[in-house]
């Protein structure tokens, strides 16, 4: 009998810094090239990705945009809570997740910086709350009042800073709603997608906003074990268009980043092998022994030990090839993380 996969399966000891604190100037990180079927690999520039792109590849990114999801709130008497959105359930309801969680009492009005109140109500385990917001948040009080959800890993002892205002989103973000980056889009400048283009290589857009599903550790001994949360994606009339026509002509779909990934066979996999326009959720969990109908390649940044991300690129190109291109980075101290360098799987 097969021995079910562990989460220890997916660890491994990175040197504290080796993780990306700030990024590298958009457009000058490194980029480690793995061949998935080979495990041959080569040490690149991101700059280099136009030479490794054929010219009936479709290139498909996730155009989420990053809300600043991350507020404080405090009681009367001065205690300080801690909010991650996670979305927006109704014009004043969020699911959040608020920490101290077990300090948080039902009911309670805790102060907000510009005089409004957040108001636990349900609680649902793991430090996720409903949470309701008097007056109703939107996306001007969010600017005005919260901060970029930066990854625990990236340290900010003074609190935010402006620059991750502008560096955590993608050059081409449009949908607001996430409350994560899609980091591997973080590399791209408008110039270099305008070479891409002016290269012959189609591009397309989809939105998956980025929330729980992604970035919730892996607990569970046993990954079989592990709950993913659904996301919210959409497909344009235009990006199924071009997906499907993709396939038809047995051109290879490049996707950048894991969540173009989730939201493509996501789309596929409820469509039996196509994909139609329109919005949905998936909970997919991609891990090794996966069936891809769609991903042919992928550009993708280095994972956290133990995260649904490496196993999603394990399930890609295996996970010893993966463990191998990953021990060849840090030999090379590869920057890694959300604002570090990049890795493309051809």
């Amino acid at each position: 009998m097969m021995r079910r996969m562990r989460t220890d399966d997916f660890d491994f000891e990175l040197p504290g810094e080796l993780v990306a604190q700030h990024p590298a100037p958009r457009g000058a990180s490194r980029m480690l090239v793995l061949e998935k079927d080979t495990g041959s690999r080569e040490h690149r520039e991101i700059g280099d990705l136009v030479n490794f792109l054929r010219a009936d590849d479709l290139l498909l990114l996730n155009d989420t945009r990053v809300i600043p999801a991350r507020l404080f709130a405090h009681r009367p008497t001065g205690r300080k809570f801690e909010l991650l959105l996670l979305r927006n359930a109704e014009d004043d309801l969020w699911d959040a997740l608020l920490r101290p969680s077990a300090r948080a009492r039902s009911g309670e009005r805790l102060e907000l910086a510009d005089g409004g109140v957040a108001i636990p109500e349900d609680q649902h385990g793991e430090g996720r709350w409903t949470v309701r917001f008097d007056p109703p948040l939107d996306l001007d009080r969010l600017d005005s009042i919260g901060e970029m959800p930066l990854p625990p890993y990236i340290q900010r002892p003074e609190g935010g800073v402006s620059e991750d205002r502008r560096d955590y989103q993608t050059v081409y973000a449009a949908n607001p709603g996430a409350v994560a980056a899609p980091t591997a889009g973080l590399h791209f400048t408008k110039e270099y997608l305008e070479k891409i283009r002016k290269a012959g290589i189609e591009t397309a857009y989809l939105t998956l906003h980025v929330g729980l599903g992604t970035f919730r550790p892996v607990s569970v001994e046993e990954i079989a074990d592990h709950e993913m949360h659904e996301e919210w994606y959409c497909l344009s009339e235009s990006t199924a268009a071009a997906v499907n026509r993709a396939l038809d002509e047995d051109r290879r779909i490049v996707c950048v980043g894991t969540t173009s990934v989730r939201a493509l066979e996501g789309a596929l996999a409820v469509g039996d092998g196509r994909v139609q326009p329109g919005d949905g959720w998936t909970r997919l969990f991609i891990t090794p022994g996966f069936i891809f109908r769609g991903v042919g390649a992928m550009l993708t940044n280095f994972h956290l030990p133990r995260s649904t991300l490496l196993m999603l690129v394990s399930a890609l190109a295996g996970r010893e090839r993966i463990f191998s291109a990953y021990a060849d980075a840090i030999a090379e101290r590869y920057r890694f993380f959300s604002y570090g360098d990049a890795m493309l799987i051809i």
